[in-house]
């Protein structure tokens, strides 16, 4: 893994505009940047970054069975008292996922860490999938690349695959998504390009246009019943409104589905831990209640997890992450190194909720900026990456999108 210097492509920013790519710059600083790119071989990519993904994909999905067996363990996961029924039916009816995207630590060197799973309403999509392809061909047609340069990027296909093989051709499906955001759109939009190239009817509303029938169905903004909701809208939000009351009853398949909530949620990840300590990928993590006294004043966590957290006490109190169960952007999320605050989010949106902590995964320092891997699972198989970097250990809503390419 190497970060390279790279002449820009003449003229990239019209491209971006002719496809609608309009967020490539934000609040006057680069989002897109292709300056350089971050090359990797073959081996690291597919031993380090594909196979795990997969793998670990398949661990938070038995972590979701492995909750729902375990009112206890239920409880700590932040969901409604009145929705539990909600998400436990929602998997034991198998409803269908279609995406997500694991952030992942890694320098090119021993296994990449898991700091959390985006497995509900993961953005950079479009970029991922078709910006940064479309960035390597122009490379390679340029003569800036060598000859035989990839990218691990199988992303829209697999979308497009997907989507065919969980509906019939001719299907209709709406995508939704809070109006004036460019960057939500932007994802909702490579969604409605998969289905429709895989045949299925793809109808876009602003979620605040999305009504109820007084059937209690969801409709969209020119009355049509809403069969099947791709919504890039957090569970954890959607269930503290008042609409959440209509979705058992309404015949609307929501995707990404509702026992999503479970593992797009911070809480999965000392879940992992607890069943699978010691994982190459994982790092420590536990519920902040239950190792606060161990961690501060150095008594013993409590007896469930005592244990676990005594073989970890080493490097979690080193450094460790504070992380609410819910957040967005790295907002309120801390790091903590020998018992002080050494960087924090100054945004504190989701202070109100519950923590975990998990043990600090130091983050590859290249020219002042720290990458992580976005890896994007598709059904249960990692198909790409994508990277994003920041000169700050949290990772944030204005870290830069890199291209990334391979040589082998």
């Amino acid at each position: 893994m190497q970060k390279i210097t790279l002449p820009e492509r003449p003229n990239w920013r019209d491209t971006a505009k002719e496809v609608g790519f309009t967020f490539a710059d934000m609040h006057g600083e680069p989002y897109w940047d292709e300056t350089s790119a971050y090359q990797f071989s073959l081996a690291e990519v597919e031993n380090d970054i594909e196979d795990p993904s997969t793998e670990l994909h398949a661990m938070c999905r038995e972590a979701v069975d492995h909750i729902l067996g375990n009112d206890a363990l239920f409880a700590q996961m932040g969901i409604p008292d009145e929705y539990r029924d909600l998400v436990a039916d929602s998997w034991h009816r198998n409803e269908p996922e279609i995406y997500g995207r694991f952030d992942l630590a890694y320098d090119g060197n021993g296994p990449a860490k898991l700091l959390e799973y985006n497995a509900d309403t993961p953005t950079s999509l479009y970029e991922s999938a078709s910006f940064q392809w479309q960035w390597l061909e122009d490379q390679l047609a340029a003569g800036v690349l060598p000859e035989g340069a990839d990218q691990f990027n199988g992303i829209h296909e697999a979308l497009v695959e997907r989507f065919r093989d969980l509906f019939e051709k001719g299907t209709d499906l709406h995508f939704t998504a809070v109006g004036g955001n460019p960057e939500d759109y932007a994802t909702v939009e490579a969604m409605g390009w998969a289905a429709r190239e895989a045949d299925l009817g793809a109808h876009y509303a602003d979620l605040d246009k999305i009504g109820v029938s007084k059937d209690g169905q969801f409709v969209d903004d020119q009355d049509r019943v809403i069969g099947t909701l791709f919504k890039l809208y957090p569970w954890e939000d959607l269930l503290r409104e008042d609409y959440a009351r209509y979705i058992a009853n309404s015949g609307t398949l929501f995707l990404e589905p509702a026992w999503k909530a479970l593992v797009s949620n911070k809480a999965i990840l000392p879940v992992l831990w607890q069943m699978f300590e010691g994982h190459p990928n994982l790092l420590p993590s536990f519920f902040a209640d239950d190792v606060a006294d161990a961690l501060v004043a150095g008594k013993k966590a409590v007896p469930a997890v005592a244990a676990s957290f005594d073989r970890a006490a080493a490097a979690m109190k080193a450094g460790h992450v504070v992380k609410p169960i819910f957040s967005r952007e790295g907002a309120s999320i801390s790091i903590v190194e020998n018992g002080d605050v050494t960087e924090a989010s100054p945004n504190n949106d989701y202070d109100e909720f519950p923590r975990i902590v998990q043990a600090l995964a130091p983050l590859p320092d290249f020219d002042g900026f720290r990458p992580i891997i976005g890896s994007w699972v598709v059904g249960g198989t990692c198909v790409g990456m994508g990277i994003r970097e920041d000169r700050s250990r949290i990772t944030q809503d204005l870290s830069r999108f890199k291209p990334h390419f391979i040589i082998d």
